[in-house]
């Protein structure tokens, strides 16, 4: 088995992983160098309401929120993608107002937004943990309307035949988020308070733990290897949840 089969068949356990989408993924990064996740983040345009956003789309990197609350939502939704597409964030805290979304599709998104990150999983996953098992093909076009993509992760959801699967953004860019995905680390500790957080928790100033160096900060693979180490799961970020 190649290495790269076996990184997405550990990403995939207890499922098993389609046979070279590993591979798949890197060789679709390399075949477009000249999209960057840094020129993705300047087309984003943000939707929001005082609830949370409404939508996230690729345009002119324009913002639409009325009222205080929705245009602080937008903010540290662009803040917080920024994070991510640099690889210092591995989680979102910025709120999601699903409401305007049909009860199928927001079952389908809820489960897809519960995929953990650096992991993914296949449609028919999704179609059976939201209860609609035989409706696959219609999970895949609900994902596809994805109102808030990369908040609601729908590119970790990829094809069970070995390929990667559509994405609104297109094949090039999700072989891009699930491969920063793969080389960046979720949960980091911190070695003189024993706390572990997932990367991008402010309080703990984690997105600056590459600059600070392995003296103060520590990745773990899983929150189980963390606290087999001593370290006990933050209360701000809540990596247990």
């Amino acid at each position: 088995m190649k290495t790269d089969d076996r990184w997405v068949q550990t990403l995939l356990l207890p499922l098993s992983a389609p046979g070279g989408l590993a591979e798949r993924i890197i060789q679709a990064a390399r075949e477009f160098p000249s999209m960057s996740l840094a020129l993705l983040l300047q087309r984003i345009e943000i939707a929001a309401n005082p609830k949370g956003l409404v939508k996230l789309r690729i345009g002119r990197g324009g913002t639409e929120a009325v009222g205080a609350k929705a245009r602080e939502w937008a903010r540290l939704a662009r803040v917080q993608l920024g994070e991510y597409l640099e690889g210092q964030r591995s989680f979102f805290s910025v709120p999601v107002d699903l409401s305007p979304v049909p009860g199928f599709q927001r079952e389908v998104l809820e489960v897809a937004r519960a995929i953990p990150f650096g992991e993914v999983r296949p449609y028919r996953w999704v179609a059976a943990e939201s209860g609609h098992a035989t409706a696959a093909r219609a999970v895949g076009g609900a994902l596809g309307s994805n109102p808030v993509p990369l908040i609601i992760p729908c590119h970790r959801v990829v094809s069970s035949a070995g390929g990667l699967g559509g994405y609104l953004f297109g094949t090039e860019i999700k072989a891009r988020l699930l491969t920063l995905e793969r080389v960046t680390p979720s949960l980091i500790g911190n070695t003189k308070t024993r706390d572990v957080c997932r990367l991008g928790c402010p309080p703990r100033r984690v997105s600056r733990w590459q600059s600070e160096g392995e003296t103060r900060w520590i990745a773990f693979a899983s929150l189980d290897e963390a606290r087999a180490s001593g370290y006990r799961p933050c209360k701000v970020c809540r990596p247990a949840a």
